[in-house]
């Protein structure tokens, strides 16, 4: 049933969506939006894997701004044509014109992509245009459409990486990320018609835990909903959001391009290390990062006690001992060669007296 209305849906907005959409091809991924906020990813070849990420703002069970319902177009969908900060860029706003029901927002939407790169950064600016404070729930409605194909694929929670990892066997893969908060809620459910109601997506966006991993038993597949803890908007006041969206032929694959993502978020927003401070178990970000043989990693240790520094590849795997004895309060600097492992994502974690801190690195060969 799905695929008969989506290919209908199909069919009757083709020509819309030929002439509203932007979209780029980076040479290893292709990203397109449409003129109501409609994210979908593509690789080279033109196979499709999501067929929809969207956002969602919720203030209450009966007042969620969604694409299905609530969107309409502000300003177009372009693609823009001296992109700043990136090779790539497609810029577009939306808000309720299409429902004029609350809650009334602005969603603004910059997608940046960079030559050669299986990945993308969304931005997306909300802003309040009540006359009150709304405290808003914001997340994204996904519907993954791995290798152009619904059902039976599986929605699995990285924990360790906070990435989103869509599969099915051995097929293409895609990973999302939050970059600009922490996950809330993150739920997945089997596709069913009319789930995109108010009260639905209220509750699904407060489900209030990380759902671990779902595996679609349908031809119709899941669904996934993500959420953030809600922030207060004043009248006018707006905030940004940032995901990462990849694909890769495998996990490690995608959690590298993913890591790479994170990279570019870094200087996109100016997002700096801070000082590691003397009164507090802290893990610095290794440097240079990515790299591309060795690298340094810093650390403080707030009082002496037995110190473990390890590092493990992206399934978990233990790597390399950096560090595993008794040390002194204060700093520390440890070199990681990593000449004899190969290119991709890396954790590295320490603890020290029951105290843990863990952090990542990208390997590039």
């Amino acid at each position: 049933m799905k695929k008969i209305l989506l290919l209908l849906a199909v069919m009757l907005l083709f020509i819309a969506d030929s002439y509203s959409q932007a979209s780029f091809n980076t040479g290893a991924m292709e990203i397109a939006v449409n003129q109501y906020g409609r994210i979908r990813l593509f690789t080279p070849d033109g196979t499709r894997h999501l067929q929809r990420a969207s956002i969602l703002v919720g203030t209450s069970a009966t007042s969620v701004f969604d694409y299905t319902n609530d969107a309409g177009e502000l300003e177009p969908t372009v693609l823009v044509s001296n992109p700043l900060i990136s090779d790539y860029e497609i810029y577009g706003a939306y808000d309720n014109s299409y429902s004029s029901l609350p809650p009334a927002i602005i969603e603004k939407l910059n997608a940046y992509g960079w030559n050669n790169g299986a990945y993308a950064i969304i931005k997306l600016n909300v802003k309040n245009i009540e006359t009150s404070n709304i405290n808003a729930s914001i997340g994204l409605d996904i519907i993954p459409e791995l290798n152009q194909e619904y059902g039976y694929d599986s929605v699995t929670y990285n924990s360790e990486a906070g990435v989103i990892w869509f599969h099915r066997g051995n097929q293409e893969t895609m990973g999302m990320k939050l970059l600009s908060a922490s996950l809330s809620s993150l739920y997945s459910f089997e596709w069913f018609t009319d789930y995109s109601t108010d009260a639905n997506y209220w509750n699904w966006l407060n489900h209030g835990s990380l759902q671990s991993e779902y595996i679609s038993t349908t031809a119709d597949g899941p669904v996934t909903i993500t959420s953030q803890s809600p922030v207060v908007l004043g009248p006018g006041v707006s905030c940004d959001v940032f995901y990462a969206m990849a694909l890769g032929a495998d996990e490690e694959t995608m959690l590298a391009n993913i890591a790479a993502a994170e990279q570019k978020y870094y200087i996109i927003t100016g997002v700096e290390d801070k000082e590691l401070s003397a009164n507090e178990l802290n893990l610095g970000q290794n440097s240079p990062n990515p790299f591309n043989q060795s690298t340094t990693i810093r650390y403080q240790l707030p009082d002496n006690g037995f110190v473990s520094l390890k590092v493990y590849n992206s399934i978990g795997n233990e790597v390399a001992t950096l560090v595993n004895t008794k040390q002194t309060k204060g700093s520390y600097t440890v070199h990681f060669d990593a000449s004899g492992l190969s290119g991709g994502m890396y954790y590295y974690k320490l603890s020290c007296n029951d105290m843990v801190k863990s952090n990542k690195m990208l390997l590039v060969k």
